[in-house]
């Protein structure tokens, strides 16, 4: 870690600030994602502040994605003809200068997985790539060990290099979940110790930060109080995400059922009540 200090705009104020023009914006996110999580990132879209939607029928996914505010795009269980379709929407998305998020789920497991992410990035401009360690490492070239759609082993030393340059190859900012989470962009990288162990006990936990960073990254225009560039966004959003799943602990639930209900009672809580927050010291310049 490096005792330089971060900018001085990536504070608690950025989190409550991005949190409020959410609510004022309630803004439109499209989502093509995996039939697992279908549920799961609807409604941490809609305890932010967000309104999902979920368009997938090819005949409409372009047409919903260019009137969206942002369109996260997930590949779980992505067949062919989805990426199509998934390469529609973001191309619409992009002529439209609508935000797109990339969630490149078990990129690595299966030569399927890696040939579909390597159409969409070639084809789409993407603004925010999401992935554990595993994905972001295969992504930038380095040798990865991912087992269905779950990173082997923690991150790792150099991951915020890793990140960096993946953000500088793409021109996306790239977010690499953990244990600590590590949000890059070409220039600098910063890591993120907040968060709870019991975030992982369920799943889509993953698949739901992706879709906070569209909420998030909707709203970039640096407009009262709003993150005024996508790195700022996705800080607040990942910063968000992490103390909702520490509030969720705190009433210690009895089994990881009742611990997601408590998350999710914990997004909406932080939503709707934007407490004040210190996150300056949990935030470090890698």
């Amino acid at each position: 870690m490096s005792d330089e200090p971060i900018d001085g705009a990536i504070d608690g104020a950025l989190v409550t600030e991005t949190l409020a023009a959410v609510e004022a914006a309630a803004p439109l996110v499209h989502h093509l994602t995996n039939d697992v999580t279908t549920s799961e990132t609807a409604n941490v879209t809609l305890h932010w502040g967000g309104l999902p939607v979920m368009a997938d029928a090819p005949a409409e996914a372009g047409d919903m994605a260019a009137g969206a505010d942002a369109v996260v795009i997930n590949t779980g269980t992505a067949s062919t003809t989805d990426i199509d379709t998934m390469i529609d929407a973001g191309r619409r998305a992009n002529e439209a200068d609508v935000p797109v998020v990339l969630d490149p789920v078990g990129y690595g497991a299966t030569p399927h997985r890696v040939e579909s992410v390597g159409r969409l990035l070639d084809a789409v401009a993407v603004d925010v790539i999401k992935g554990n360690a595993g994905e972001i490492r295969g992504l930038a070239g380095e040798e990865a060990t991912v087992r269905g759609v779950e990173s082997v082993g923690e991150g790792g030393a150099g991951l915020g290099d890793t990140a960096r340059a993946l953000a500088a190859e793409t021109g996306a900012v790239v977010v690499a979940s953990g244990p600590t989470d590590v949000v890059a962009d070409g220039e600098d990288a910063y890591e993120l110790s907040v968060g709870h162990e019991r975030m992982g006990s369920f799943v889509g936990s993953g698949c739901m930060l992706a879709s906070t960073l569209g909420t998030v990254a909707a709203v970039v225009d640096g407009s009262d109080g709003a993150p005024a560039s996508t790195t700022e966004a996705v800080l607040a959003g990942c910063a968000a995400y992490g103390l909702a799943g520490e509030r969720a602990a705190e009433g210690d639930p009895a089994g990881p059922a009742s611990y997601r209900t408590a998350f999710m009672d914990a997004v909406a809580a932080l939503a709707s009540e934007r407490p004040a927050i210190d996150i300056e010291p949990r935030i470090d310049r890698v």
